[in-house]
């Protein structure tokens, strides 16, 4: 059997990070759930696309994304271009019946995902949205514990998502400072840790933000300088269902930061912790345990998941550490096991639809400085 062969739209750094994926789950998983076969890749220029395709294996480079996605030897589409091809690419390959793996987030705009919701009528493929962050072992395991009853009612959380990228006042403009792009650290970072929180904690009803731009104008790569629109930093408090606060923050004029995204999640029976930059472990803490005498042994343990992923992962060793890239090949094992299974994996792109809407949330409040009610409908 050829297996299914899979097109990769972009391949700046996110579409390494997919393409690395494929080649690693052979090894990581035993058997694959499915066989894919990188079959062509499609970047902006000509000479972009016959340096992917020799980089990332393809056996085939385009520049015209749109034969790609028509391509009948290709089942499996990834979207890794900028924000705002998202909308037209995913439709695109809706249209042509394919299956869809997109990095975040969805699309640019509200109306994007609105324009999205509706192609999703007349489609039957398999659809996942890369939010890797849910699919280390440590997060994975906090919400087997959540499920469990382990922290009892969620009380409060706090969540950071750092990195200092845009600290540097001659950074110049690109695409992710430009908000006619779908720029900004909501879109970028902000993204995942709504996601990831909100699987979490929530599930969010209300929110409050504000947001900042460090530099109003940047270099802009050609002697000049450009008016910055994207926001550097937002902090947002979010309400839940349940009626437990919690605070969250994205930047990337965070000094020092380097990938860092933290969790933190208080409950009446117990309390979870993760931190990015340790993902082997996952930190709890039980009220169950007895704090007598001297103590006891009730504390703050650190569970060691490390790669202690259920079968088949069976490489390297579930001992051995792991890294960043961990997370993205098990959020693509977990899609290609709902194509092999016939069966919508989460997070879909509805869920990508939802991120977008409470992301446009934050951005009402940050502009009328009022708290707002997360929408259930695009």
């Amino acid at each position: 059997m050829p297996g299914l062969g899979v097109g990769i739209i972009g391949y700046g750094f996110i579409g390494k990070v997919h393409a690395f994926a494929y080649r690693s789950i052979p090894f990581f998983y035993d058997p694959a759930p499915v066989t894919a076969r990188l079959v062509c890749v499609a970047t902006s220029r000509a000479e972009s696309a016959e340096a992917a395709r020799e980089h990332g294996g393809f056996a085939s480079a385009t520049t015209d994304w749109r034969e790609l996605i028509e391509r009948p030897d290709i089942q499996i589409v990834h979207i890794c271009s900028p924000n705002a091809l998202h909308a037209d690419q995913i439709c695109a390959a809706m249209r042509a019946g394919k299956h869809i793996y997109c990095d975040k987030p969805l699309t640019a705009t509200l109306q994007e995902a609105a324009a999205v919701k509706r192609a999703m009528a007349g489609w039957t493929g398999i659809g996942q949205m890369t939010f890797q962050n849910r699919f280390f072992s440590a997060t994975l395991r906090a919400r087997q514990l959540i499920d469990e009853g382990f922290l009892g009612a969620v009380l409060g959380f706090r969540g950071v998502y750092l990195h200092a990228g845009s600290v540097d006042p001659v950074t110049p403009v690109k695409w992710k400072l430009r908000k006619a792009e779908g720029g900004g650290v909501l879109r970028d970072l902000g993204s995942h840790l709504i996601d990831l929180v909100d699987w979490l904690a929530g599930p969010f009803t209300e929110i409050r933000a504000e947001k900042r731009i460090l530099y109003p104008r940047r270099p802009d790569g050609r002697g000049g300088t450009e008016s910055v629109e994207a926001e550097d930093q937002v902090v947002m408090t979010v309400r839940t269902a349940a009626g437990a606060l919690g605070t969250l923050e994205a930047s990337k004029i965070a000094t020092g930061a380097e990938d860092d995204l933290r969790v933190e999640i208080h409950g009446s029976r117990g309390a979870l912790r993760f931190d990015l930059m340790q993902p082997d472990y996952l930190e709890a803490y039980s009220l169950s345990d007895t704090p007598a005498p001297l103590g006891g042994t009730r504390g703050w343990k650190r569970i060691a998941t490390v790669q202690r992923y259920p079968p088949p992962a069976v490489f390297p060793s579930p001992r051995a550490t792991s890294g960043w890239l961990r997370g993205h090949t098990h959020c693509l094992y977990n899609f290609l096991r709902g194509i092999a299974q016939g069966a919508q994996p989460e997070p879909s792109l509805t869920r990508g639809i939802e991120i977008q809407l409470m992301m446009d949330c934050a951005e009402l409040s940050s502009e009328t400085g009022t708290w707002q009610k997360i929408r259930s409908d695009a």
